[in-house]
């Protein structure tokens, strides 16, 4: 809004609004907004949760194996983090670019889902929530939003990488002169760093290749939003640890971003040119301020909990921005903790089955997901059940579990970034 207000007062050499115009002057306004909303008006809500006694039935049973108390501590703090992204995201982004309206329909589509699911826990008293069933429908559905409309927008185009060979014999990168709608994607570690979903995948269906390949786009885009969300969601398991995590996963989105939506910088990184991307610069920096205000409570020993509506919002935040940017492939190592939280929950399911059918009682884990593997203590698993990865033995801190995990997210982002030029 801030933006349309100051553009036109621009053209009437009012000094300062030209400042506007700038998505470097509101990004750095957007993060700065976004930490005082996140850190002054959350602690008032904090306490508004305090109040109403608004806790979930399963963290009031959480008691530190230090001696640290659990019980007590309000949930759904996420909506500390939603409203501290809208409101500079309103006041100062484009409303007119395509990518920054699909960043706020996913981050209200999202928090509905969690905060529907953060009621019926804390409202119902049914420590279960929401039925696993409509939070995958309510995935699948933000997937299929976010597909069809870069699909279907005029305003999702790129322009394509050319190799031009100087007389020299060098080769130098050039962005061609039209802009194209495309299915390419960004894949790493390879020299010729872009994979067309309708080319090189479905290329074998002939005419029809086009149309299948944005087909698989868009179930890629659902397969993302969904594992990445349900990522972030089971991350959520100590304090400070979701916040910290996506923190740094934003900023290197937003880096990405940024060279993305810069001509010179998209040619010198050989990385697709997206016109428009610059507001997603906007929106990370929002994020990234929201999450660290956030954090400011959510750090141990935890004030607040996120809770789904928190947690369910920034792993589909983080998903849409890889979509939006064509960087979705580089999910797997950008987001490398939430896919070792997934699978741990996976295998410790699949092999606690598999021994059921036998008779035995098993488990892969202390516990799952992987970060309470190492606050668990072996007295702590059920009698007479054997586990496969005992180790460690003793018992860490909480804290020191959450922050080594905030540097093994740093070593990623840092992989991540070197895989342009790494190839």
């Amino acid at each position: 809004m801030l933006y349309y207000l100051f553009n036109w007062l621009d053209q009437y050499d009012i000094p300062g609004a030209g400042m506007f115009a700038y998505t470097s002057f509101r990004s750095l306004m957007a993060v700065i907004l976004a930490l005082l909303i996140s850190s002054i008006w959350g602690d008032r809500f904090i306490n508004l949760l305090k109040r109403k006694q608004i806790t979930e039935t399963q963290r009031d049973a959480r008691i530190d194996p230090f001696g640290v108390e659990k019980r007590g501590v309000p949930s759904m703090g996420g909506i500390i983090i939603i409203v501290a992204i809208l409101i500079p995201c309103l006041l100062l982004g484009r409303l007119d670019n395509v990518y920054m309206l699909l960043m706020l329909i996913t981050t209200v589509w999202l928090g509905a889902l969690g905060g529907a699911d953060d009621y019926i826990k804390i409202f119902k008293r049914d420590k279960e929530g929401l039925h696993g069933k409509f939070k995958i429908i309510g995935q699948v559905g933000l997937g299929l939003i976010v597909g069809l409309t870069l699909y279907l927008s005029p305003q999702v185009v790129i322009r394509e990488n050319i190799e031009v060979e100087k007389p020299d014999g060098s080769i130098e990168v050039v962005h061609a002169a039209k802009e194209i709608k495309a299915t390419q994607t960004t894949i790493p570690f390879l020299k010729s760093n872009n994979l067309d979903y309708a080319d090189d995948v479905m290329g074998f269906m002939g005419k029809h290749a086009q149309t299948a390949g944005w087909v698989l786009f868009v179930l890629v885009t659902i397969f993302v939003v969904t594992a990445v969300s349900n990522g972030a969601n089971l991350n959520d398991g100590m304090d400070g640890m979701a916040a910290g995590n996506s923190a740094i996963i934003g900023l290197t989105l937003g880096i990405l971003a940024y060279v993305s939506s810069h001509i010179e910088f998209a040619g010198y990184l050989n990385i697709m040119f997206i016109p428009g991307s610059e507001e997603l610069v906007v929106f990370i920096c929002a994020f990234v301020g929201a999450l660290v205000g956030f954090l400011w409570y959510n750090a141990y020993p935890a004030q607040v909990f996120m809770g789904d509506t928190g947690s369910l919002t920034i792993g589909g935040i983080i998903a849409v921005l890889a979509i939006i940017i064509h960087k979705e492939l580089l999910i797997p190592i950008l987001c490398g903790v939430f896919l070792v939280e997934n699978l741990s929950v996976i295998l410790q399911r699949a092999y606690y089955k598999a021994g059921k059918r036998r008779g035995r009682k098993q488990r892969m884990f202390k516990r799952a997901p992987i970060h309470d593997h190492f606050r668990t203590s072996l007295s702590q698993v059920e009698a007479g059940c054997t586990v496969m990865f005992p180790r460690p033995e003793r018992v860490f801190h909480e804290a020191k579990i959450t922050v080594r995990f905030w540097i093994v997210t740093i070593v990623l982002a840092a992989i991540t970034i070197i895989t342009l030029k790494i190839r």
